[in-house]
């Protein structure tokens, strides 16, 4: 199993990239990585090609992937896929790098419900929806959603409607641990933001 900080936003309404704006002494793509060290799982960093320079300066190359577009799909969807691409046998665990209040104990508790028998994507429920970006894929199943894509049968590409493809298994979250689900995309939305 590989983690995968996803990076690769426009950040369009926040007017800089968000995995790189600081937060404490590290970036929002370091701390979300970090999250990832604790379990013990090599990481990797999903980016968009006019990210790749900026990344490069503060991750090792090697760690970065870039979105691969001859996948035509768009958004979460088309990291994931290209770094299912590079690393066809692991399953990913992906984490958006706009989370940076996710409690590394709900990534240990989603790691540890992981079972590639039991289904093929893992995800938390909050208040009544699934959170995507903060989930478990097999490589089963990302396969099949990729061959769907090469072969147009996808009608959407948001994680939902990807999750609704999958056999998916949740656990819901409580009401005090939804400030670990909140995601940043504006500076006005930063105000008061807590580590």
């Amino acid at each position: 199993m590989l983690g995968v900080v996803l990076c690769g936003g426009q950040s369009t309404r926040m007017g800089s990239d968000k995995g790189l704006l600081p937060l404490e002494a590290q970036t929002w793509a370091q701390t979300a990585v970090n999250k990832f060290i604790l379990l013990q799982l090599p990481v990797r960093i999903s980016v968009n090609a006019a990210q790749q320079a900026a990344y490069a300066q503060v991750f090792d190359s090697t760690f970065l992937v870039t979105d691969n577009n001859t996948i035509r799909v768009k958004g979460p969807l088309l990291g994931l896929l290209s770094v299912h691409l590079q690393y066809p046998d692991e399953d990913l665990f992906v984490l958006a790098c706009d989370m940076p209040l996710m409690d590394p104990s709900l990534l240990k508790e989603l790691y540890q419900a992981f079972s590639p028998q039991k289904a093929d994507a893992f995800v938390f429920i909050n208040a009544g929806a699934p959170e995507p970006l903060c989930g478990i894929y097999t490589a089963a199943g990302l396969q099949t959603i990729l061959n769907r894509a090469k072969r147009k049968e996808l009608q959407q590409f948001s994680m939902k409607y990807v999750l609704e493809q999958f056999k998916t298994s949740t656990i819901p979250i409580r009401d005090d641990q939804q400030p670990s689900f909140r995601n940043f995309n504006t500076h006005t939305e930063l105000n008061g933001l807590q580590a």
